[in-house]
C-alpha cells in the first residue's frame, strides 16, 4: 500500500464491520489514520531507514487526519471523550509503531556495519598473507642447496659478486679448511669452512653455525666482503702473508 494514499474505503468499512455493527464517520476516519499510518511506517521500516518510518508515520496521520476534518468537526458526536481516547489511543499505537521501526532499523545498520567491518577485516589478513608468501617463498628460493662448494658458487651473486670469484674462493678455503663443515684448529680455536676465530661469531649468521653449511658460507662471505672486497682479494693476501 502507498504510504502517501489513504486506505480504500470499503477495504476499512469492511474490516470495520467485524466488530462495528454501523461505523461512525469518525470511526472510520480514526481507522483510515491507524492503518494508513501503520501500511506507512511498514514500508518504510522494511527500507531499513528508521528517520524515513518516523517521517512516515507523522506524514501518513497529518494527510489522514487532514482529509477526514471537516467529518470531524461537522458530524454530531454525542460521546467526544469516548472519541477523544479513541483518538489518543491510535496516536500512540501510531507512535509505537514508529519506535519499533527506528529499532528495528537501527539494528539493521548495526548488523551491516559488523558485516562490513568484518568483511574489511579478512581482506586485510588476506592481502597480509598474500604478501608474506611470495616473501616466504623468495627466501627459501634464495638458499642454495648442495655440496658446500655449490651453496657458496650461488650465495656469490647475493653478495654482488661474479662466478669469476669462486676459483679464488675455493683455492682459500680449500687451504684454510678443506671446506669441512667441522674443521677446527686446535691451536688458534678457528672453527668451521671459514675458520672463523672463534667459531661462535658465526652465530650471527643462525643458531646452526656448528653444523650448518649453508650458514658457515653466509657468514664467511660477509666476512670477506667487511675485511678484503672480494674472494680474490682475500686469495691475495693469504698467498702473501698465509692467512686471511
Amino acid at each position: 500500500m502507498h504510504a502517501s494514499r489513504v486506505p480504500d474505503r470499503k477495504r476499512i468499512l469492511y474490516s470495520l464491520r467485524k466488530h462495528v455493527k454501523k461505523p461512525s464517520r469518525v470511526t472510520f476516519a480514526l481507522a483510515a489514520v491507524t492503518v494508513t499510518a501503520t501500511a506507512a511506517v511498514t514500508a518504510s521500516a522494511a527500507a531499513g531507514s528508521a528517520t524515513s518510518a518516523t517521517r512516515a508515520a507523522h506524514t501518513a496521520v497529518r494527510q489522514s487526519a487532514g482529509l477526514r476534518t471537516a467529518d470531524l468537526t461537522s458530524y454530531a458526536i454525542p460521546d467526544r471523550p469516548l472519541q477523544n481516547f479513541r483518538a489518543h489511543i491510535a496516536l500512540e499505537h501510531v507512535q509505537q509503531i514508529a519506535a519499533d521501526a527506528r529499532i528495528a532499523a537501527a539494528r539493521a545498520a548495526a548488523q551491516r556495519a559488523a558485516a562490513q567491518r568484518a568483511a574489511a577485516k579478512r581482506a586485510a589478513a588476506n592481502a597480509a598473507a598474500a604478501q608474506t608468501a611470495p616473501a616466504q617463498t623468495t627466501e627459501a628460493a634464495a638458499e642454495p642447496s648442495g655440496s658446500a662448494q655449490q651453496i657458496a658458487l650461488g650465495m656469490l651473486s647475493s653478495f654482488g659478486w661474479s662466478s669469476s670469484q669462486f676459483s679464488c674462493l675455493v683455492s682459500l678455503w680449500g687451504r684454510e679448511s678443506g671446506w669441512n663443515v667441522y674443521a677446527s684448529n686446535p691451536s688458534s680455536g678457528a672453527y668451521g669452512i671459514p675458520q672463523a676465530l672463534p667459531g661462535s661469531k658465526m652465530a650471527s649468521a643462525g643458531a646452526d653455525w656448528a653444523s650448518d653449511a649453508a650458514t658457515q658460507i653466509r657468514w664467511g662471505l660477509g666476512y670477506i666482503q667487511a675485511s678484503y672486497g672480494s674472494p680474490c682479494a682475500a686469495w691475495d693476501h693469504s698467498e702473501a702473508v698465509g692467512w686471511y
